[in-house]
């Protein structure tokens, strides 16, 4: 009787203790999340505002990084939040979140790639970025980037579709989207897929590096200071897309820590979400927002603006 008392004990502090980790985690990853998104925000209101950045293909792609990074952002917190919840959702708009989550997954990493091929543009043939960079081509260039990023979730979508049991679709559960992935042929073609487009990706990184690198030796002293920013802009590209690549490997990760531990699972998830989810998209912003002169003066006076207006708002009402 005793022992049972004890154990009974033992279990009700394990459980305070988990929740209040899970407590501490969801609210560093909330803080974490708002500051993303409005800094996002912030920075999509200061493209939208000015016409020049409206007409320039490095800052259009930029914006759409900014759109679909924060779409994937809201995205995969709320399903961390309802997964570590345990918060149970149907499964025809669990498969429908999880696919646009990895179309949005796999676009950022690609329109780091095209962002780089138009710093390699603008720097090795300045002569022929107008003609090349026409909002026709640019037209292209997002359908290509769009339809590239839909291969691999679509396949697992119709795959997934295709294994189903009768009556699964109509069920509830945990959303994730390793529940697409139930066969192992499934999981192992999406994995295929996935690494002919990361080698494909690394392939046209390292070619654009070569190049600008080439071109920066090649500079005479006024160009030399923007083509070795452009170099720098290149390598934050590809330590950003090595971090989006990894992402990709996360779900097999935590599959096999699934089976292991419940909390070792969840701290695993945790941290891949922080490193491999925020940190990355973090970068966006620091890459083109700060580092570039045009943008951050508008960034800056929009930021102050906003904030004058909040305390004229904020005197009134305290009157």
């Amino acid at each position: 009787m005793q022992n049972s008392v004890i154990n009974s004990n033992l279990s009700l502090h394990v459980l305070t203790e988990l929740s209040r980790s899970l407590l501490v985690k969801m609210t560093l990853v909330q803080v974490l999340v708002g500051i993303f998104l409005y800094v996002n925000c912030l920075m999509i209101f200061t493209f939208l505002n000015k016409a020049v950045f409206r007409e320039d293909t490095r800052y259009i792609l930029f914006a759409q990084t900014l759109f679909v990074d924060s779409a994937l952002m809201i995205l995969t917190d709320m399903l961390m939040i309802m997964n570590l919840y345990q918060y149970r959702i149907h499964m025809i708009p669990c498969i429908i979140v999880c696919t646009i989550a990895t179309i949005f997954t796999i676009c950022t990493p690609l329109t780091l790639v095209a962002m780089c091929l138009e710093r390699y543009v603008a720097i090795c043939m300045p002569l022929r970025h107008a003609d090349i960079s026409t909002s026709r081509n640019r037209c292209f260039g997002f359908l290509f980037i769009w339809g590239i990023s839909s291969i691999a979730p679509l396949f697992t979508l119709v795959a997934y579709l295709f294994v189903v049991p009768p009556g699964a679709l109509f069920s509830y559960a945990l959303c994730s989207a390793e529940l697409m992935m139930g066969e192992e042929w499934q999981a192992q073609t999406r994995a295929i897929i996935l690494l002919i487009l990361v080698l494909f990706m690394m392939i046209i990184i390292v070619f654009t590096y070569i190049k600008i690198m080439i071109a920066a030796r090649a500079a005479s002293s006024e160009n030399k200071k923007s083509t070795n920013k452009s170099l720098r802009t290149v390598l934050l590209h590809a330590f950003q897309l090595f971090l989006c690549v990894v992402r990709f490997l996360t779900p097999y990760i935590e599959m096999a820590f699934w089976k292991v531990d419940f909390l070792v699972f969840h701290n695993v998830r945790f941290s891949n979400f922080v490193v491999f989810i925020i940190a990355p998209r973090c970068l966006s912003p620091l890459i083109y927002g700060l580092r570039d002169e045009k943008f951050f003066l508008l960034l800056k006076h929009n930021t102050l603006c906003g904030l004058t207006a909040f305390c004229q708002i904020y005197s009134v009402k305290g009157k």
